[in-house]
């Protein structure tokens, strides 16, 4: 038997700052709507009920009619359908076709606030603002409350830079959410030339509740901005009460601020202090300047424009954590649009949209990253991704591939060659990957142990055994007790029979620190029965059972330890289950079809003498 069903991949993901969950939920509060505000996973939920209902109702005919009667004879039979069918893209967050759909639905019936709505919202989160912004304003010249269209018709006016417009605003007429209101007022009154105002404006936000440091920073921003850096500076390293949490912007901007104030050895310090040796072509290009004693520009707010766009994007990196992508890309989108060089609203844009499985919207918006841009490698990994769950993994290997030749010296590009190499089964060239990472990795670097993990798992693939050995344990040595090198390298002590208490004692280990780990669970059942203890390893293969219900490799583990146990009606049960669930398109993973058929046929006594395996040792048969 092969391990790929017990020995669960490692998943590497790149860390990104964010304000703290608390500071999201004290956001959460003062944005309106916040019944939008949700988690994703109870978005998910609920658009998939929503789509199913759509869906239902579109297929019917006597559903159609139902949605006529309540909305109206006015509605006509292909407005109705239009909403709909919009409604339905929406709920799947296919916004392209949405905005199709509401939009000739509007052309027929141009009074509908919720075909407007609908073109509105659509609009922004495929970031066509000037699409959106007409409407808005049709919708509000209504009377109509509409938080989207709020977001257009405000963004609009920062576009325009028409500040005094803003600020003539009724300020008691609803607007986006009193926080987005209130930053975006003071920038308002930074672009009107009344900073005096726009400082007090802040300073009122930061007494709200979970709110100061969020509004410290846009002040901080605002009088770099302004060209008060000593000012801006009091801000940062916390000299007008606690330091800001520190964001990559925030860490830059600062950095920028200190540099502007002679203090570059300070600057360089703040970096080193928040990323450690850690480095990407940004901080190395920003690094290198402050080093060499140039002093660098502040270019993070060059205009209140810039400022609402800060407002916006930080507002999405609060809320991402918290809200559904869908919602959360609507600031995303507005913060790009006010700044389309905010390549950091780029990318965010980009990975949301990578969430929602939109993956041609997400690899155009990686695009969009130019090809000189300290962030373009970043870019190219995440759209190598992208392609990758696109189901596009040649396009993918050519992304990483182009990208280790012009960024050959960072480890990362090299790793995550291997990675999607190696989820390819091309072992060698995965391994050959690693290799290259694993030179450009300081040696003794923590992190460095998934790099030998998943060296290892490649020559274990390529049977090259005494070389993965080497690297599990690397792997350990530099991460001990690391559960999934435990497990990997535990299980396959026993399959090759060799080191078999050591191999035990390893994924014993690993339950006790993921007991939950329907993979390790296995593991320790599957062990257990390898070394004949098939009581020992009913326990934990039931229980690996209950934690992947659909696995067929879990359930086909059952089935062998029933049968070893004498209930030999139950063991076909399970591998029926088991062969119920195999993917019949996955044809390289550990389940084998053929093997449960036969079992099924035969029974696992007559397999095992078919492949000349050892005998199990059998209870009495109770079927």
């Amino acid at each position: 038997m092969g391990a790929g069903g017990c020995r669960a991949p490692f998943d590497c993901s790149y860390c990104a700052c964010y304000p703290a969950s608390a500071a999201a939920c004290a956001i959460a509060t003062h944005v309106s709507h916040a019944s939008l505000i949700a988690n994703s996973a109870t978005v998910r939920n609920i658009n998939r009920e929503r789509s199913t209902l759509i869906r239902q109702l579109v297929s019917c005919s006597v559903g159609l009619a139902l949605i006529l009667t309540l909305t109206g004879p006015a509605v006509s039979q292909s407005v109705a359908g239009g909403y709909l069918a919009g409604q339905l893209a929406a709920s799947e967050s296919d916004f392209e076709a949405a905005a199709q759909y509401f939009t000739k639905a509007l052309a027929r019936d141009p009074n509908s606030p919720n075909l407007m709505e609908g073109v509105i919202v659509s609009q922004l989160a495929l970031g066509r603002i000037d699409r959106a912004e007409p409407i808005a304003k049709l919708l509000e010249a209504r009377g109509l409350r509409s938080q989207s269209a709020q977001m257009a018709i405000i963004a609009g006016l920062f576009a325009a830079e028409d500040y005094e417009a803003f600020l003539a605003r009724d300020v008691e007429a609803p607007g986006i959410g009193p926080l987005m209101d209130g930053l975006l007022q003071a920038w308002a009154q930074v672009g009107a030339g009344n900073s005096d105002a726009a400082m007090r404006t802040f300073d009122r936000i930061a007494k709200e509740p979970g709110l100061r440091g969020f509004a410290l920073y846009h002040k901080a921003m605002a009088l770099a901005g302004l060209g008060k850096f000593e000012e801006a500076e009091a801000i940062f390293s916390g000299q007008t009460g606690a330091p800001l949490q520190q964001t990559r912007r925030g860490v830059i901007a600062r950095a920028e601020v200190l540099s502007q104030i002679g203090r570059n050895d300070d600057a360089v310090t703040s970096i080193r202090s928040a990323f450690g040796p850690a480095t990407d072509p940004e901080l190395t290009r920003l690094l290198t300047k402050l080093e060499a004693g140039e002093t660098v520009n502040f270019s993070h707010i060059t205009s209140a424009r810039d400022g609402a766009a800060e407002v916006f994007y930080s507002v999405a990196g609060a809320l991402r954590q918290d809200a559904g992508a869908d919602y959360t890309l609507l600031y995303g989108q507005l913060a790009h649009y006010l700044r389309p060089n905010h390549i950091d609203a780029v990318l965010m844009n980009a990975e949301l949209l990578e969430s929602l499985a939109q993956h041609e919207l997400a690899n155009a918006t990686y695009k969009q990253v130019p090809t000189d841009h300290p962030a373009f490698h970043a870019a190219e990994l995440g759209r190598a991704e992208v392609l990758r769950r696109w189901g596009k993994m040649d396009a993918a290997i050519e992304v990483l591939e182009q990208l280790a030749k012009r960024f050959g010296e960072l480890a990362i590009v090299h790793s995550t060659l291997g990675d999607v190499l190696r989820q390819q089964d091309r072992f060698e060239p995965a391994a050959a990957a690693y290799d290259r990472a694993l030179e450009r990795t300081p040696d003794g670097t923590r992190g460095a142990w998934f790099l030998h993990y998943a060296r290892a798992i490649a020559y274990e693939r390529l049977k090259e055994w005494p070389k993965a050995e080497a690297d599990f344990r690397q792997a350990l040595a530099l991460n001990p007790g690391q559960p999934q090198v435990l497990n990997y390298l535990g299980y396959s002590l026993v399959e090759k029979q060799i080191k078999l208490d050591e191999a035990l004692a390893m994924i014993e280990e690993a339950v006790t620190v993921s007991p939950d780990s329907g993979y390790i669970v296995d593991s320790l059942g599957w062990v257990l029965y390898r070394l004949g203890r098939y009581q020992d390893a009913l326990g934990p293969m039931e229980r690996a059972v209950e934690l992947m219900p659909i696995d067929p490799v879990v359930n086909d583990h059952l089935g062998d330890v029933y049968w070893a146990v004498g209930r030999a009606r139950e063991a076909r049960f399970q591998w029926m289950r088991a062969l119920s669930f195999v993917d019949p398109e996955e044809i390289d993973g550990e389940a084998d079809p053929d093997r449960m058929r036969r079992k099924l046929q035969v029974g696992l006594d007559q397999v095992l003498k078919e492949e000349g395996a050892d005998p199990l040792r059998m209870a009495d048969d109770e079927g």
